[in-house]
Protein backbone atom coordinates (compact mmCIF):
# COMPACT_ATOMS: atom_id res chain seq x y z
CA UNK A 1 0.00 0.00 0.00
CA UNK A 2 1.69 3.19 -1.36
CA UNK A 3 2.61 5.65 1.80
CA UNK A 4 -0.02 8.17 1.61
CA UNK A 5 -2.70 5.82 1.46
CA UNK A 6 -1.81 4.30 4.45
CA UNK A 7 -1.78 7.80 6.32
CA UNK A 8 -4.89 8.37 5.10
CA UNK A 9 -6.43 5.00 5.86
CA UNK A 10 -4.73 5.84 9.61
CA UNK A 11 -6.01 9.28 9.98
CA UNK A 12 -9.84 8.15 8.92
CA UNK A 13 -11.97 8.10 11.82
CA UNK A 14 -13.43 4.88 13.15
CA UNK A 15 -16.74 4.09 12.81
CA UNK A 16 -19.37 3.27 15.73
CA UNK A 17 -21.95 0.78 15.47
CA UNK A 18 -24.69 1.05 17.54
CA UNK A 19 -23.89 -0.71 20.14
CA UNK A 20 -20.68 1.28 20.30
CA UNK A 21 -22.76 4.49 19.77
CA UNK A 22 -25.48 3.47 22.80
CA UNK A 23 -22.39 2.91 25.27
CA UNK A 24 -20.93 6.34 24.33
CA UNK A 25 -24.27 8.36 24.78
CA UNK A 26 -26.39 6.17 27.74
CA UNK A 27 -24.50 7.17 30.45
CA UNK A 28 -25.95 11.25 29.81
CA UNK A 29 -29.08 10.07 27.80
CA UNK A 30 -30.11 6.72 30.00
CA UNK A 31 -33.65 6.36 27.88
CA UNK A 32 -31.63 6.01 24.77
CA UNK A 33 -31.86 2.51 22.61
CA UNK A 34 -31.33 1.02 19.98
CA UNK A 35 -34.79 1.46 18.47
CA UNK A 36 -34.46 5.00 19.34
CA UNK A 37 -31.60 5.59 16.89
CA UNK A 38 -33.56 3.85 14.20
CA UNK A 39 -36.31 6.30 14.93
CA UNK A 40 -34.44 8.94 14.35
CA UNK A 41 -32.61 7.65 11.17
CA UNK A 42 -36.19 6.69 10.07
CA UNK A 43 -37.16 10.45 10.61
CA UNK A 44 -34.07 12.05 8.50
CA UNK A 45 -32.35 13.45 11.84
CA UNK A 46 -29.45 11.41 11.28
CA UNK A 47 -27.88 9.27 8.48
CA UNK A 48 -25.42 6.83 9.30
CA UNK A 49 -23.27 5.08 6.90
CA UNK A 50 -23.77 1.41 5.70
CA UNK A 51 -21.56 -1.77 5.13
CA UNK A 52 -21.87 -4.17 2.59
CA UNK A 53 -24.03 -6.04 5.26
CA UNK A 54 -26.27 -3.31 5.76
CA UNK A 55 -25.02 -2.46 9.60
CA UNK A 56 -25.03 0.73 10.04
CA UNK A 57 -22.21 2.42 11.26
CA UNK A 58 -21.91 6.31 12.97
CA UNK A 59 -18.79 8.72 12.66
CA UNK A 60 -17.72 11.01 15.66
CA UNK A 61 -19.83 13.71 13.70
CA UNK A 62 -22.89 11.25 13.72
CA UNK A 63 -22.56 11.33 17.42
CA UNK A 64 -21.55 14.30 18.14
CA UNK A 65 -25.35 15.47 16.11
CA UNK A 66 -27.39 12.74 18.30
CA UNK A 67 -26.04 14.20 21.39
CA UNK A 68 -27.05 17.75 20.31
CA UNK A 69 -30.70 16.00 19.10
CA UNK A 70 -31.11 14.33 22.71
CA UNK A 71 -30.00 17.35 24.01
CA UNK A 72 -32.49 18.95 22.71
CA UNK A 73 -35.68 17.06 23.51
CA UNK A 74 -34.11 16.79 27.07
CA UNK A 75 -33.59 20.09 27.77
CA UNK A 76 -35.92 22.47 25.53
CA UNK A 77 -38.93 19.64 25.17
CA UNK A 78 -38.71 20.08 21.79
CA UNK A 79 -40.18 18.01 19.00
CA UNK A 80 -38.19 16.40 16.11
CA UNK A 81 -39.54 18.87 13.45
CA UNK A 82 -38.58 21.57 15.47
CA UNK A 83 -34.98 20.58 15.97
CA UNK A 84 -35.11 18.96 12.22
CA UNK A 85 -35.44 22.71 11.01
CA UNK A 86 -32.68 24.12 13.27
CA UNK A 87 -30.01 21.14 11.98
CA UNK A 88 -31.30 21.70 8.08
CA UNK A 89 -30.19 25.41 8.88
CA UNK A 90 -27.27 24.68 10.22
CA UNK A 91 -26.48 22.01 7.64
CA UNK A 92 -26.82 24.97 5.28
CA UNK A 93 -24.23 27.11 7.09
CA UNK A 94 -26.47 29.59 8.50
CA UNK A 95 -26.28 30.45 12.33
CA UNK A 96 -29.92 29.75 13.87
CA UNK A 97 -30.99 30.63 17.27
CA UNK A 98 -31.08 27.75 19.41
CA UNK A 99 -34.80 27.09 19.79
CA UNK A 100 -35.97 27.15 23.56
CA UNK A 101 -32.36 28.03 24.32
CA UNK A 102 -31.86 30.72 26.88
CA UNK A 103 -31.99 34.84 25.56
CA UNK A 104 -28.38 36.11 23.89
CA UNK A 105 -26.72 37.28 27.46
CA UNK A 106 -28.08 34.99 29.72
CA UNK A 107 -26.33 33.83 32.25
CA UNK A 108 -27.91 30.97 33.08
CA UNK A 109 -26.59 27.73 31.56
CA UNK A 110 -28.02 25.26 29.78
CA UNK A 111 -28.92 22.11 32.15
CA UNK A 112 -27.81 23.80 35.19
CA UNK A 113 -29.08 22.18 38.72
CA UNK A 114 -30.52 24.07 41.39
CA UNK A 115 -30.10 22.98 45.59
CA UNK A 116 -33.18 24.49 47.27
CA UNK A 117 -31.28 27.40 48.84
CA UNK A 118 -30.02 28.06 44.72
CA UNK A 119 -33.05 28.15 43.56
CA UNK A 120 -34.63 30.29 46.10
CA UNK A 121 -32.13 33.08 45.43
CA UNK A 122 -32.18 32.92 41.56
CA UNK A 123 -35.95 32.86 41.37
CA UNK A 124 -36.07 35.83 44.61
CA UNK A 125 -38.85 33.59 46.06
CA UNK A 126 -39.42 32.51 49.95
CA UNK A 127 -39.30 29.16 51.16
CA UNK A 128 -42.69 28.82 52.10
CA UNK A 129 -43.74 29.97 48.38
CA UNK A 130 -41.41 26.93 47.02
CA UNK A 131 -43.19 25.31 49.65
CA UNK A 132 -47.07 25.79 48.68
CA UNK A 133 -46.15 25.15 44.83
CA UNK A 134 -44.97 22.02 45.67
CA UNK A 135 -48.04 21.49 47.67
CA UNK A 136 -50.61 22.92 44.85
CA UNK A 137 -48.24 20.13 42.48
CA UNK A 138 -46.76 23.08 40.54
CA UNK A 139 -43.19 22.09 41.41
CA UNK A 140 -42.36 18.77 42.04
CA UNK A 141 -40.16 18.15 45.43
CA UNK A 142 -36.62 17.33 44.45
CA UNK A 143 -33.30 17.80 46.64
CA UNK A 144 -32.33 19.10 42.88
CA UNK A 145 -34.39 21.29 41.12
CA UNK A 146 -33.74 22.14 37.12
CA UNK A 147 -34.40 25.32 34.75
CA UNK A 148 -38.32 24.23 34.69
CA UNK A 149 -38.54 24.75 38.65
CA UNK A 150 -36.56 28.46 38.30
CA UNK A 151 -38.64 29.48 35.25
CA UNK A 152 -42.07 28.50 37.44
CA UNK A 153 -41.47 29.43 40.58
CA UNK A 154 -39.62 32.92 39.28
CA UNK A 155 -43.33 33.11 37.59
CA UNK A 156 -45.23 32.24 40.82
CA UNK A 157 -43.47 34.69 42.45
CA UNK A 158 -43.77 37.79 40.10
CA UNK A 159 -47.80 36.48 40.82
CA UNK A 160 -47.57 36.38 44.53
CA UNK A 161 -46.79 39.95 44.13
CA UNK A 162 -50.49 40.66 42.20
CA UNK A 163 -52.29 38.77 44.83
CA UNK A 164 -52.55 35.38 42.82
CA UNK A 165 -51.10 32.81 45.25
CA UNK A 166 -49.99 28.66 44.17
CA UNK A 167 -53.21 27.43 45.72
CA UNK A 168 -55.22 29.97 43.24
CA UNK A 169 -53.55 27.63 40.62
CA UNK A 170 -54.40 23.83 41.73
CA UNK A 171 -56.75 24.26 38.54
CA UNK A 172 -53.83 23.86 36.30
CA UNK A 173 -52.73 20.78 37.75
CA UNK A 174 -56.19 19.18 36.77
CA UNK A 175 -56.15 21.07 33.50
CA UNK A 176 -53.33 19.23 32.78
CA UNK A 177 -54.11 16.13 33.64
CA UNK A 178 -56.99 16.26 31.50
CA UNK A 179 -54.75 17.16 28.71
CA UNK A 180 -52.72 14.19 29.46
CA UNK A 181 -55.33 12.19 29.08
CA UNK A 182 -56.48 13.11 25.68
CA UNK A 183 -52.37 12.83 24.77
CA UNK A 184 -52.90 9.01 26.03
CA UNK A 185 -55.85 8.46 23.65
CA UNK A 186 -54.32 9.92 20.95
CA UNK A 187 -51.62 7.66 20.90
CA UNK A 188 -53.46 4.06 21.89
CA UNK A 189 -53.37 3.11 18.18
CA UNK A 190 -49.25 3.68 18.50
CA UNK A 191 -48.59 2.10 21.88
CA UNK A 192 -50.53 -0.57 20.42
CA UNK A 193 -48.09 -1.63 17.82
CA UNK A 194 -45.18 -3.86 18.14
CA UNK A 195 -42.40 -2.73 15.93
CA UNK A 196 -39.34 -1.50 17.04
CA UNK A 197 -39.92 2.06 16.88
CA UNK A 198 -43.38 1.86 18.27
CA UNK A 199 -42.30 3.47 21.91
CA UNK A 200 -39.62 6.22 19.86
CA UNK A 201 -42.56 7.08 17.97
CA UNK A 202 -44.88 7.13 20.81
CA UNK A 203 -42.73 9.90 22.79
CA UNK A 204 -41.86 11.92 19.39
CA UNK A 205 -45.93 12.36 19.00
CA UNK A 206 -46.58 12.98 22.69
CA UNK A 207 -44.27 15.95 22.72
CA UNK A 208 -45.59 17.08 19.12
CA UNK A 209 -49.15 17.01 20.80
CA UNK A 210 -48.42 18.65 23.50
CA UNK A 211 -46.83 21.54 21.50
CA UNK A 212 -49.89 21.95 19.34
CA UNK A 213 -52.39 22.08 22.70
CA UNK A 214 -49.64 25.25 23.94
CA UNK A 215 -50.46 26.72 20.98
CA UNK A 216 -54.37 26.15 20.98
CA UNK A 217 -54.60 27.24 24.94
CA UNK A 218 -52.43 30.21 24.56
CA UNK A 219 -54.52 31.50 22.10
CA UNK A 220 -57.70 30.93 24.06
CA UNK A 221 -56.04 33.05 26.74
CA UNK A 222 -54.94 35.78 24.01
CA UNK A 223 -58.22 36.45 23.18
CA UNK A 224 -59.73 36.16 26.20
CA UNK A 225 -57.92 38.97 27.37
CA UNK A 226 -59.68 41.46 25.15
CA UNK A 227 -62.58 41.51 28.11
CA UNK A 228 -60.27 42.99 30.60
CA UNK A 229 -58.69 45.20 28.39
CA UNK A 230 -59.79 49.31 29.24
Amino acid sequence: MPRQAARAQTAAPALLSIGQVLARLTPEFPDLSSSKLRFLEERGLVSPARTASGYRKFSPADVERLRTILGMQRDHYLPLKVIKTYLADLDAGKNPQLPGAAPAGSMLPAGRRFSRDELLREAGASQELLQEAISASLIAPADRFGEEALTVLRALAELAGNGIEPRHLRGFRAAAEREIGLIETALVPIARRNDVTAKAQTAELAREIAAHLDVVRGSIIRSSLARIRP
